[in-house]
């Protein structure tokens, strides 16, 4: 089988802007292209999380058969399934515990807040999906194989839209009108779901990665097999590469055409989003694929994204561990009008004093500094586990 070292290029690629996007300065202060759309469109970080998901596809054609072959195909996947579901859940809960006033006292799993809200750990999250979403894409192409994989993917895009305006025909993509969003309240409860996101003066809960926007995003997945399948059986070829870009042509038209009745939207993962985001994935693997495989062009850009790609999951998990783990340490930083001491994190305080201050009339170029310098510590880290050829799987 034919190596093709922009695959791991394009995962890696994916995670450091994962991390990148993940790990601002500040909330407040980011360009446009480093957040995500308000609701409808899409910006280059809406692009992360799904083009990440197609790689895990991408993924899933090398290992199936192996998997199948040596009939451990369950074992594999339900092992992996729940492992990286419950890191995501670990995740969401550390460090644990957390500062109230100057004790440090336990994370409760669900309270209220000081905003008489219903607050605790998120079941739900970034890794939590990509579980899901390997889990049942890779029990869909197990048994539907590559055809019938491809018919299932197409019928959860559109029984997705249907759903989406069968239970809402007035008002079936916002916030308020999304039937998933009562769906995630009923079956994970508000407790533990990610936003309170403010609608014409209310506040609503809300979760980005909930379960039913999940449905196409296993589709996603799905997409992304049929793009490895393709490769791995055509090989490194100008078909190949031809019938990747046009692929990509067609289901950026397509996603676009369905956007005029099922409008893109990262936050309810809809299906032109799940279409859209397919093609642009096709279209950068194959300009990848043509300048590193066939043009064999491998400069330093390619090696610094393959660092990230060797150790994706872990590097991923690691960049949000730190953060967390640094609230535990406090720094005094400033007395309020009220006599009540303020504290930075190792990390803030880095930002506050050392990022911000480079060029203060603009914010949000102390926040890109910020972010950048985190992926670059991130890469140190990868690249350590690489030179040591230590490469931690799930």
């Amino acid at each position: 089988m034919n190596r093709f070292h922009s695959l791991d290029v394009f995962r890696g690629a994916t995670v450091a802007l994962m991390i990148l996007v993940n790990n601002p300065g500040s909330w407040d202060h980011i360009y446009t292209p480093l957040d995500h759309a308000g609701w409808a469109g899409c910006t280059p970080t809406d692009l992360v999380f799904p083009f990440f998901l197609f790689a895990v596809g991408n993924a899933i054609a090398f290992v199936m058969p192996k998997l199948e072959e040596k009939n451990i195909f369950w074992k594999k996947v339900i092992t992996r399934t729940f492992l990286i579901f419950i890191i995501g859940l670990f995740l969401s809960w550390f460090p644990f515990v957390k500062w109230d006033a100057d004790h440090l006292v336990r994370k409760p799993w669900a309270f209220i807040n000081g905003d008489g809200n219903e607050d605790g750990v998120r079941i739900m999250g970034v890794l939590q999906r990509i579980a899901l979403c390997y889990f049942f894409a890779s029990i869909i192409i197990h048994f539907f194989k590559l055809r019938g994989a491809f018919v299932v993917a197409s019928v959860l895009l559109l029984g997705y839209w249907l759903l989406c305006v069968a239970a809402n025909p007035s008002d079936p993509f916002s916030m308020t009108g999304y039937f998933g969003r009562n769906v995630d309240i009923a079956v994970l409860g508000k407790s533990h779901m990610l936003h309170l996101d403010k609608v014409d003066g209310k506040m609503y809960h809300f979760d980005y990665e909930g379960l039913t926007s999940t449905i196409a995003a296993i589709a996603q997945v799905i997409f992304g097999y049929i793009a490895g399948n393709y490769i791995i059986s055509k090989g490194k070829t100008q078909e190949m590469l031809n019938g990747l870009f046009v692929a990509g042509g067609v289901l950026m038209f397509c996603g676009l055409a369905w956007d005029m009745n099922f409008p893109i939207i990262k936050k309810i993962w809809s299906s032109s989003y799940t279409v859209y985001t397919t093609g642009l994935a096709l279209i950068i693997l194959s300009i990848m694929i043509y300048v590193i495989e066939f043009k064999n062009v491998k400069g330093w850009l390619s090696r610094f994204f393959d660092v990230f790609g060797k150790n994706a999951l872990f590097i991923f998990v690691l960049s949000g561990l730190l953060p967390r783990l640094m609230t535990l340490i406090r720094i005094p930083n400033t007395i309020t009008a009220e006599g009540k001491q303020t504290y930075l994190t190792p990390l803030s305080w880095f930002y506050e004093h050392l990022c911000k201050p480079i060029l203060p009339f603009d914010p949000r170029i102390g926040s890109l500094i910020y972010a950048l310098c985190f992926i670059g510590m991130m890469w140190f880290l990868a690249w350590l586990l690489d030179r040591r050829k230590i490469y931690i799987k799930v």
